[in-house]
């Protein structure tokens, strides 16, 4: 059994919190406390309390116990359903008010964003069924609440803990919905054991100890006592989280570092941008389905197009003819009004065009990394708003291999040995390719690339072939940082972040 000259002073003062906290002579078994109950006895805090309560046990005076619990909260759209309803609930009774089928297309217009959420539960809970195009209710009244209603309810009220014998299944199901998160928090609890408590009653004296030796110390050691405090080599430390960059960040900044490296310049732009110079000059037609609202951000304001009316009028007469080429255009009228509509880019070509109109004689070599925005359904794939690494080459003989030798050291470089190109189509290069490297999930498709047909490049006065690419970042990102969900990667999940700490695929 240990023995009083054998304790620290701060160990000592953690047994004397029992007596103080019971002094009935209740035996040890009975009673435990929480760190901050014995902290507040002590006079110190809780990492210190925690330090001497683990070498109490290691000496068989204390006894430590431990239990995790799990709690839950509701995300923003969470509080939203259970506020209002989920949205399949809302889908079923406009099912209702209708007495039969309704068309998708009624939905879509009644849901707005969310109607593919509301038709996918829909079917998944037989409520409803789809025949030729119209949604079918499969019950005659709106069912009452069910299991995973009842949890959002519950969180909503301010319960933060749930018993999960009958509804983990509904628990998981509703965090794959992004509509509750969970916490996992460590609650600790420390008892006195009987050898600790016999201690006790023989009498505990505290003196104090110096911890460090300081000049005033050495200066008046002599004719002194002093007690020295034991230290425990073999009790581990508090963990520390050191600072440092988001791995999404980490690799981004290697994309920049291995581009500038190969000699290129990185350049920017802005976030809005005309149809003009987001379309038009990169000889996408007027009536391309991209182009449409439920594809695009567009602002609702208008602006003149920041060019000369020389290049426009030079888009105009590719997009209608052809201009001077041997190319038919698209045919019609190129109208100047939708050109000057303001969007949210859809890709950062945009960008890299409007560089090489101000830059016709050669070489250019320049990339640029920034946020694009598309009408995206939010799931495990896809986002409204990403990030997409553009680049372009233009200079006197280049040629399509040297685009595909480029790509393939570019991805080498971020981890991914094997790399293959497909045949493509994008309406502004010719030929095209797709990107896929290979990962442990089989060959993904990651960008395209191709050389910019001269329709491009005429107009803006480029006279040599263009190479050019738009690489998905998000995607690369998600294979590099083994997320199989790309909200991942914006989520503010500090445990995840903590334990992040390896190195990206491109960086080891």
């Amino acid at each position: 059994m240990a023995v009083d000259s054998e304790l620290t002073a701060a160990e000592k003062r953690l047994l004397l919190a029992f007596r103080r906290q019971r002094g009935d002579g209740t035996r040890a078994r009975e009673y435990e406390y929480a760190p901050a109950v014995l902290a507040e006895l002590t006079g110190t805090n809780e990492d210190a309390v925690m330090q001497a309560a683990f070498t109490l046990a290691k000496k068989g005076l204390c006894v430590v116990k431990e239990q995790r619990r799990i709690y839950y909260r509701l995300t923003p759209e969470g509080e939203e359903y259970a506020a209002d309803a989920l949205p399949e609930r809302k889908a079923l009774r406009l099912l209702l008010q209708h007495e039969g089928a309704t068309s998708v297309e009624y939905l879509k217009h009644a849901l707005g964003k969310r109607v593919n959420i509301a038709i996918n539960w829909l079917l998944r809970k037989n409520w409803a069924f789809i025949d030729n195009g119209r949604v079918i209710p499969a019950v005659n009244a709106e069912p009452p609440y069910g299991a995973d209603e009842e949890i959002l309810q519950s969180l909503a009220e301010g319960q933060s803990e749930l018993k999960l014998e009958t509804k983990e299944e509904v628990i998981t199901q509703l965090i794959s919905r992004r509509l509750v998160v969970s916490s996992t928090r460590v609650e600790r609890r420390i008892g006195i054991t009987d050898a600790g408590m016999e201690l006790l009653e023989r009498g505990l004296s505290i003196e104090e100890e110096i911890a460090q030796l300081t000049p005033e110390i050495i200066r008046t050691w002599k004719g002194r006592r002093f007690k020295f405090k034991r230290y425990d080599v073999d009790i581990s430390g508090r963990e520390i989280f050191a600072a440092k960059l988001h791995p999404y960040q980490r690799i981004l900044d290697r994309m920049r570092k291995i581009f500038t490296e190969m000699g290129f310049i990185e350049i920017k732009g802005e976030h809005v941008q005309s149809a003009f110079w987001n379309f038009d000059a990169l000889f996408v037609p007027q009536d391309h389905p991209a182009r449409e609202m439920q594809d695009t951000f567009y602002l609702g304001l208008k602006r003149p197009i920041d060019a000369s009316e020389e290049l426009i009028k030079r888009v105009k007469e590719m997009h209608e003819h052809g201009g001077p080429l041997n190319s038919s255009g698209w045919g019609g009228e190129w109208r100047r009004e939708q050109g000057e509509e303001l969007l949210l880019r859809t890709h950062t070509t945009a960008v890299t065009v409007k560089y090489l109109a101000s830059h016709p004689e050669p070489p250019v070599k320049v990339f640029c990394i920034g946020r694009v925005y598309r009408r995206e359904t939010i799931d495990p794939t896809h986002i409204p708003e990403f990030d997409q690494l553009e680049g372009i080459i233009m200079d006197r003989g280049v040629t399509f291999a040297n685009l595909l030798g480029c790509l393939a050291v570019f991805y080498r470089k971020m981890g991914f040995p094997s790399i293959r190109f497909r045949p493509g189509y994008f309406p502004y290069t010719e030929p095209s390719v797709e990107v896929e490297v290979y990962t442990e999930r089989g060959w993904i498709e990651l960008g395209g690339a191709g050389i910019f047909r001269q329709e491009v490049t005429h107009p803006i006065g480029v006279k040599y072939p263009v190479l050019a690419w738009g690489l998905g970042i998000g995607r690369l990102a998600m294979i590099s940082l083994g997320l199989s969900d790309i909200r991942d990667l914006y989520q503010p999940d500090i445990d995840w972040l903590r334990r992040a700490w390896l190195l990206p695929r491109s960086e080891k």
